[in-house]
């Protein structure tokens, strides 16, 4: 493992993009790491993979992939809940049947009841029956006649609006709809897509790397993308984020920006520490780690999610919450402490989040 993280390092993930005018306004440390992952300003136009033990970011455009193949044994498949995609299964396993599109498959507050089974399950989870357990598609049949077509909602694009300071503007134009229906092929999978109103469709395959976590699709490009680091080597994802949120009548879906998630299916753990007049980020040493709280990591990626930082509203500015901290645990046992220090920049930008972390020794 290297040791160089230490040492203040800026140039390797504030990204030398961005000048000395956008980068947030920190107090640099006298030990540990200041990072500036390039999530892209207020339209967050990226996904930013971080690994702590080796300082290295992968930052990749939200647009970039459509589903997530699992592979692991089991055959399940992810949407892109950071552009809001949703999915509905649909009757029939016959591609060649014209379709419509429903608007009520879509994320959003109100009416879009996490029950109705549309999105994936915020925790990460991915077995479950449906229904807002699990993946919303069903996982993959090596019985062909179960395995039926989907209808997709593919979301929106990047945002290109320049919002008020204080507020992302994180979707863009909506992206359309597609039917989808997927199958075994052999250890892998098959894909099979079309326009709603088509009456043939493409067919391509996906392969396992058990190197990875998944296997990405894009059906722009119609081919597989590289998007998440190997599994043992990412830490914490930068990203908008399909989410659950309770509104007095049930949890709805709803979209995040700011949105941390850790990398639990890798094998990252963490919790949330409260600062207290005993317990400061300052003080904290590795014989301070509770392992047992570790544990609700372990099945729920969002840990940190959006519980680092305060959203804001008409008229106050989002912040970052001072009183808490986190301790992160990667696949290899190392342990952290991660404290975050700001969400925008000195304009009041969102989406120029910094945080500070050391290594617990």
């Amino acid at each position: 493992m290297k040791k160089s993280f230490l040492i203040l390092s800026f140039a390797l993930l504030s990204l030398a993009s961005c000048s000395s005018d956008d980068e947030a306004s920190v107090e640099i440390p006298s030990v540990g790491a200041v990072l500036q992952p390039s999530v892209g300003g207020p339209n967050q136009p990226n996904q930013v993979y971080l690994d702590l033990s080796s300082e290295e970011s992968k930052s990749v455009n939200r647009t970039a992939w459509d589903f997530g193949f699992s592979t692991g044994a089991d055959f399940r498949v992810v949407i892109n809940g950071s552009l809001k995609m949703a999915v509905k299964k649909l009757e029939t396993t016959d591609m060649s049947l014209v379709q419509t599109s429903d608007a009520n498959v879509a994320v959003g507050g109100g009416t879009t009841l996490s029950s109705n089974g549309f999105v994936d399950n915020p925790t990460g989870v991915l077995a479950g029956a449906g229904a807002g357990i699990g993946t919303a598609i069903a996982e993959i049949s090596a019985n062909d006649a179960d395995n039926k077509v989907y209808l997709v909602n593919l979301g929106f694009g990047i945002g290109t609006t320049k919002p008020a300071v204080g507020s992302a503007a994180v979707d863009g134009d909506a992206r359309g709809w597609k039917k989808v229906r997927i199958l075994r092929n052999g250890t892998g999978y098959k894909i099979q897509y079309a326009d709603l109103a088509a009456t043939t469709f493409t067919e391509k395959t996906i392969t396992k790397d058990a190197d990875f976590n998944f296997t990405f699709f894009s059906l722009t490009t119609a081919t597989t993308v590289a998007v998440e680091p190997q599994k043992t080597k990412w830490d914490l994802n930068f990203t908008t984020f399909t989410n659950y949120l309770n509104m007095g009548t049930g949890d709805v879906t709803y979209g995040y920006a700011d949105f941390i998630t850790t990398n639990s299916k890798g094998g990252t753990l963490a919790y949330q520490v409260l600062v207290t007049e005993a317990v400061t980020y300052a003080n904290f040493t590795k014989a301070s780690v509770v392992e047992a709280n570790f544990t609700v990591s372990a099945t729920d990626q969002r840990v940190i999610g959006a519980n680092w930082r305060i959203g804001g509203g008409p008229t106050t500015l989002p912040s970052v919450r001072t009183d808490r901290f986190y301790v992160v645990k990667d696949a290899s046992g190392n342990y952290y402490k991660v404290k975050f220090l700001a969400m925008t920049n000195q304009a009041g930008e969102r989406g120029h989040a910094a945080f500070e972390y050391a290594i617990l020794l």
